[in-house]
């Protein structure tokens, strides 16, 4: 089995991910569960120990922050068959790591991975199930579902009570936005303000310490230490803090309910799926969320960029992921679908 599971964030995926993982590890099998960033692979672990409590299933995560030592235990363990699903992210793709039984592969936003890495990938699916999880393909992924190369399923059933998040594009404007984020922190919710590049930070920083004073804030991005992207991340997740300024190392599958205001620093700089992802974060539970892509100067933006905010701000229905990665792949292009390298069309 190679097959891509397309659906909305918050759809279902993680769940079906579950249910193979409790078939396979049953029949005596090994999963590993690739993840593209440190903290979606905190999160699925934190997920998947809690669901399988009551199992006799081994679990174990392995990414770059466990230390040496730690990290030969876990690969002597998994040698020996003694863990049932290894959850990391492209650390389980080292050479030195060595299975007793794989029987199932699930990798959790393909898109996130290099080419170097997917190349590993194609070596490991050779005998082994594979399942690929995404909201949003990318078009080569989405061009080999659509001729048959890969097997597709689409889960176009959204949660219920869910509600669409209401999107607005516009040039950056300190009063709009702080005006959105005192409304999210007077209705007890959270927010998050995501800027494309580390240098970005000092000015949203600046910005958020002298016109909204009132805001808590704390930063995160993939240059922290392991311990301290932890608590900060663990500070946001208790409500201990109002809003977390960090870089797009949110965007993938981070599960926070009580968020539902997000902005988003020069927009225009992010892929059309990427913000899509991003959106994600915010509306995830039944409370009405509020998306804000801004942009420094209109005459600074492509026609291109232009295109791509007008399709996410004219969205109008749940579960469009699918539907724009079919959009993305026409504006893209799939490139050669038999090679390695991929050409986009501009």
């Amino acid at each position: 089995m190679d097959r891509l599971i397309c659906g909305d964030v918050g759809f279902g995926k993680t769940e079906i991910a579950f249910r193979a993982s409790m078939i396979v590890a049953n029949d005596g099998y090994q999963v590993a569960i690739l993840a593209p960033t440190t903290l979606l692979a905190r999160q699925h672990y934190e997920t998947f120990k809690n669901r399988f409590n009551d199992f006799p299933i081994f679990i174990e995560k392995l990414t770059r922050f466990e230390n040496l030592k730690m990290r030969k235990k876990i690969i002597d363990q998994l040698k020996n068959g003694k863990i049932d699903i290894i959850i990391g992210t492209h650390a389980l793709l080292s050479s030195d790591i060595q299975f007793k039984k794989l029987g199932l592969l699930i990798v959790d936003e393909e898109q996130h991975f290099g080419v170097s890495h997917k190349e590993t990938i194609k070596k490991i699916k050779a005998n082994i199930h594979v399942l690929t999880l995404t909201a949003t393909p990318i078009p080569r992924t989405l061009q080999l579902a659509l001729t048959g190369v890969r097997d597709l399923s689409i889960i176009n059933t959204p949660p219920i009570d869910r509600l669409l998040v209401r999107t607005f594009v516009m040039e950056f404007d300190g009063v709009i936005i702080r005006e959105a984020l005192l409304r999210e922190k007077s209705r007890g919710g959270q927010s998050f303000f995501v800027v494309p590049r580390v240098s970005d930070m000092a000015f949203i920083s600046d910005f958020l310490k002298n016109e909204v004073p009132e805001i808590n804030f704390k930063i995160a991005h993939g240059q922290l230490s392991g311990s301290n992207l932890d608590n900060v991340i663990e500070e946001f997740i208790s409500n201990k803090i109002d809003l977390l300024l960090s870089t797009s190392i949110v965007e993938s599958g981070l599960d926070f309910p009580n968020a539902n205001t997000l902005i988003v620093h020069r927009a225009n700089m992010f892929g059309l799926s990427q913000l899509y992802q991003i959106r994600g974060r915010v509306g995830r539970s039944k409370i009405r969320a509020y998306c804000y892509l801004t942009y420094e100067q209109k005459n600074k933006i492509t026609k291109q960029s232009e295109k791509r905010l007008k399709i996410l701000a004219n969205i109008n229905s749940l579960g469009q992921g699918f539907s724009l990665a079919s959009q993305d792949l026409d504006i893209r292009g799939a490139g050669n679908i038999l090679r390695r390298r991929t050409i986009r069309r501009n």
